[in-house]
């Protein structure tokens, strides 16, 4: 065991750290953010004060070659993802389970489903065989939805997405049945601020998708879009991209050529989001380093920080929110869905979802929705080229405090072996411990079968004990990153951090707020029952995201994080 006290005589020496998102971004309350040399030398100083230790993973656990595992091999339990509509089960009752997303299945503005299950539940409809009709609704992402779809086991009578795209994907499952092509109206656009807007059109003339893309690849629009594994939004935009590369023409959408220019395109994209609030978050800031994220029309509406000063301009195919049927589903719940899709339809019901802001411009989609094969061979051409041939480096901090022990640390211990698969083995990957003190266990090196097993060796014997000093891991995490940056300006660099309480040791956020601020190193945190306010200002800070994990879901969160980040 080697304890180091100064990594200043290298880090001193950082005289430009700069990431592909170059603008500066400004936390709260903070004037004027540090310039990146700064920061370096801020860096410099708290990583020789923490007293971090060097103790190095000496074994490499056995593991197995990659294979082909996909997203639906990581789900959790499906009681992760809650019925919101629950009727109680009788022999004088059909009940048909209905996955919603989740823009029209939680609560207040984002209820309207439930609302309308509610009192289609309470209506005392019969079916033609005198049984009560009742639906029960699942909230849970459109992506995730199909995900369970995917993976066969669990399989509801109707799958309300927003949009057909993963209807078409789903149906390479499986057949299935259009119940309505629409339950509420709603469409998918690009938001930017007003003067952005303006001075497009000085330059490019009247703004539509094809003039957007055009401005991103020439650098005069720097904008964010969302995971298209996970994101309806996401996933339009990438289709929206490739057919306009394609030119329409859907036999083209992954062919080399079309590969090539979308590859051009990622270039020019800072960060694909984990979230919608995560790419908000950066335009709204003055200095962020967004000009433009994609946003449903629904969300756009209910948001007030937008309703002002911000311009939405539709792309893409509609989101309309159709109702199909599973043909596994039977006769009976069949017959539920056809009574509750008149339900959804009628006048009241309509007239509640434009209340609750599903009361989109006129937009008609000129994009035809290919087939879902193809849309399954678009996610993995955004897997393969999402990172524009930049190298990545990513440094995993993990929290082994005694507040860990028993089947926390069990459940992060099962995830990382796990989602270690979706990890790209292109990229460089390290590994730092924290509990009173923060460990180096793994040099950033890249991520091939050794440093696997390496990876896979350190997560099991991780072994809790101890006070929480998370701030000590991140320094020494951005500490590893800012040294393998100064070799490779031009890689792509994220720390993410897994924690499950508040910090007790060492320093604290106001002691590194401005450092990681002026870096510019995204800093992704997952929290297991954790002070999410604190996790999501240290993730703010640079345009990242922060999770909230528990023992049953954290390997599919980690693994949809690996999947669309690392």
């Amino acid at each position: 065991m080697r304890q180091h006290r100064n990594m200043a005589t290298f880090l001193v020496a950082l005289i430009s750290i700069a990431f592909v998102a170059a603008a500066c971004t400004e936390d709260v309350g903070q004037s004027e953010p540090l310039q990146p040399a700064e920061a370096g030398q801020r860096l410099a100083e708290l990583a020789a004060d923490v007293g971090w230790l060097d103790e190095p993973i000496d074994r490499k656990a056995s593991v197995a070659p990659g294979g082909d595992r996909v997203l639906a091999d990581a789900l959790p339990s499906i009681s992760e993802f809650p019925l919101v509509v629950d009727p109680r089960p009788s022999a004088e009752r059909t009940i048909a389970e209905v996955f919603v997303s989740t823009e029209k299945s939680g609560t207040g503005v984002d209820g309207w489903m439930v609302e309308a299950a509610e009192s289609f539940n309470e209506s005392d409809l019969r079916l033609a065989d005198g049984t009560e009709a009742k639906v029960a609704i699942r909230k849970i992402a459109s992506g995730t939805g199909y995900q369970f779809i995917a993976a066969g086991d669990e399989i509801p009578a109707g799958f309300s997405p927003s949009n057909e795209l993963w209807v078409e994907m789903a149906q390479t499952h499986g057949p299935m049945s259009v119940v309505t092509e629409q339950t509420v109206p709603n469409v998918a656009g690009i938001v930017m601020k007003d003067e952005t807007a303006e001075e497009l059109r000085a330059q490019y003339g009247e703004l539509d998708t094809k003039v957007l893309l055009d401005a991103v690849i020439n650098g005069d629009l720097v904008m964010g879009y969302t995971n298209p594994f996970a994101s309806s939004t996401g996933l339009n935009f990438l289709l929206t991209v490739l057919n306009d590369f394609a030119e329409g023409d859907e036999a083209r959408l992954v062919a080399p050529d079309v590969a090539s220019v979308f590859e051009a395109f990622q270039e020019q994209v800072p960060f694909v989001a984990f979230t919608t609030l995560q790419m908000r978050e950066s335009v709204e800031k003055d200095n962020g380093s967004l000009d433009a994220f994609v946003m449903e029309w629904q969300t756009y509406a209910n948001t007030d920080s937008l309703r002002n000063g911000f311009e939405f301009i539709p792309f893409g195919v509609r989101h309309d929110n159709p109702l199909y049927s599973f043909d596994s589903a039977t006769s009976a719940e069949r017959e539920v869905l056809e009574l509750f899709a008149e339900h959804l339809n009628g006048e009241q019901q309509q007239r509640r979802a434009a209340e609750l802001g599903f009361d989109p411009p006129d937009y008609v989609s000129d994009v035809v929705i290919p087939a879902g094969d193809t849309l399954i061979e678009a996610q993995r051409l955004w897997k393969d080229k999402k990172d524009a041939g930049r190298p990545v480096y990513a440094v995993f901090v993990t929290d082994t405090s005694g507040s860990m022990s028993g089947s926390r640390i069990n459940a992060v211990q099962e995830a990382l072996a796990s989602s270690r698969e979706f990890i790209n083995p292109e990229a460089s990957i390290g590994m730092v411990e924290f509990s009173d003190r923060a460990r180096k266990r793994l040099d950033i090196e890249p991520f091939d079968l050794n440093q696997q097993a390496r990876f896979a060796a350190a997560a099991q014997d991780m072994d809790p004990v101890g006070g929480t000093a998370m701030y000590d891991g991140v320094v020494l995490g951005l500490s590893m990153l800012a040294e393998q940056r100064e070799l490779d300006p031009d890689g792509k660099f994220l720390l993410v951090v897994l924690t499950d309480g508040e910090t007790n040791e060492g320093l604290r956020f106001g002691d590194v707020d401005e450092v990681v601020a002026g870096l510019r190193i995204p800093v992704f945190t997952v929290g297991f029952e954790a002070d999410l306010e604190e996790l999501g200002k240290l993730a703010s800070l640079v345009e990242a995201a922060t999770i909230n994990a528990g023992e049953g879901d954290v390997e599919f969160k980690l693994t949809s994080l690996f999947n669309a980040g690392v």
